[in-house]
């Protein structure tokens, strides 16, 4: 009984990652490979490939140059780093708390944190959903402010490249991601002026090496192999035994950016390989299992106990990137979860909550901090049986089964 079914599945094939080494060997001239990604990302030419998000958004706020001291109101949660490249740039973030249900900043709130010092608003898509971008971009136009959408856990394929009302949206390839293609961005800029000045400024860094993006790859197949339910659950078992943080040697090993200054290594180009390798993704992404990805979540969602809430239950768009729940007693759910053979965490995301300024006490994001508190991540990804996603209603429900299910080849969910 050492079998553990992983929080997490990457979202990529044994051939995709073939397709990466190999293009280690043979990708060249990476000015072309990216011209052809963005221009296939928007004929518009306002796309620009990166490294990674974070790179986009240094170059963003490099590009921009806003006065030091202007604030940008944020999503109560989202990734650390956004925050410590706003304060990089000597910029204030100011989080907006969320309204659980939707995970959308709440309105009301940021009306009363808008001051004369406010610059652009950083909308986080949260946990695979959207939030709809009509009312924030009537409020950035209200008050001039730049509206950035930060959808690096929303991609769902070419069809959708950004809110045509941002004026920046940025979309991750990472390990993690929907569609990765360990590592690489797509920003969707749409000042064509910003958006050279943002190019300009990328051609001034080094590359990254072919043999750094190759390390990537090896790496997080070596992780995709050790995540199978036997040699997942027998580390966990060794874990146990020799009483270290399963969690944290788990989370430690997806990170793609090392302790230490974050800015200097934010500061590079995207290799040819990686280029190739995202093109490539995009051609052939799997939108089958996106579909099956979504109706999995679905089927969950609705057999959660009144006692145990989805993160975002009443948003409108939503494809389960990740499977958030909020427990009163999220420590219980997990121990329930791993006795059932299934893996469940609380950090299995890097997104956090975004403190408020010691001068700003009304930006203190309260609900944000009360939902984190309590949230669990649960496995839903489409490879899991109708059998584990049955236990994970199970412990979910303190015993009491769910009616069975099955999942047709394109997705849908019904019940048996």
């Amino acid at each position: 009984m050492f079998t553990l079914q992983p929080r997490h599945r990457l979202d990529i094939r044994l051939r995709d990652f073939a397709y990466a080494l190999l293009a280690g060997i043979w990708a060249r001239n990476a000015e072309r490979l990216g011209a052809g990604l963005e221009a296939a990302w928007s004929p518009a030419r306002e796309a620009l490939a990166c490294r990674s998000v974070r790179s986009g958004f240094h170059l963003l706020l490099e590009s921009l140059a806003l006065p030091a001291g202007s604030e940008v109101l944020v999503s109560a949660v989202t990734h650390p780093d956004m925050v410590r490249i706003l304060e990089a740039h000597g910029l204030i973030a100011v989080p907006v708390d969320l309204d659980v249900a939707t995970l959308a900043p709440k309105l009301e709130l940021a009306e009363r944190l808008v001051t004369s010092r406010t610059a652009a608003i950083l909308v986080a898509h949260l946990f695979g959903g959207r939030v709809p971008m009509g009312p924030l971009a009537a409020f950035a136009r209200r008050h001039g402010l730049m509206l950035w959408e930060d959808c690096a856990q929303a991609f769902t394929g070419t069809a959708v490249t950004g809110d045509p009302n941002a004026d920046v949206s940025m979309y991750s390839f990472g390990a993690l991601k929907t569609c990765t293609a360990v590592g690489g961005a797509l920003l969707e800029v749409r000042n064509p002026s910003l958006l050279e000045r943002m190019r300009a400024a990328q051609r001034r860094w080094l590359p990254q090496s072919r043999t750094s993006y190759a390390a990537s790859v090896a790496k997080f197949l070596a992780f995709t192999l050790v995540t199978r339910p036997l040699p997942y659950g027998l580390l966990a078992a060794v874990h146990q035994m020799l009483g270290r943080d399963f969690d944290r040697t788990i989370n430690h090993s997806v990170k793609a950016f090392r302790p230490g200054p974050l800015i200097t290594q934010l500061e590079v180009r995207p290799s040819a390989p990686l280029l190739a390798t995202l093109a490539y993704r995009l051609r052939t992404f799997d939108e089958v299992r996106l579909r099956r990805r979504a109706a999995a979540g679905e089927w969950l969602s609705g057999r959660l106990p009144r006692e145990v809430t989805l993160a975002g239950h009443r948003m409108e768009s939503r494809t389960h990137w990740l499977f958030p729940v909020i427990s009163s007693e999220p420590d219980r759910l997990i121990l329930a979860c791993r006795r059932a053979g299934m893996d469940a965490a609380r950090g299995a995301s890097s997104v956090t909550v975004v403190l408020a300024p010691s001068d700003r006490p009304e930006a203190d994001p309260a609900s944000a901090r009360e939902m984190m508190a309590g949230l669990v991540f649960l496995p839903a990804y489409p490879e899991l049986s109708r059998r584990s996603l049955g236990l994970l209603v199970v412990a979910a429900r303190g015993g009491a089964a769910p009616e069975p299910w099955t999942a047709t080849a394109r997705g849908r969910v019904m019940q048996s």
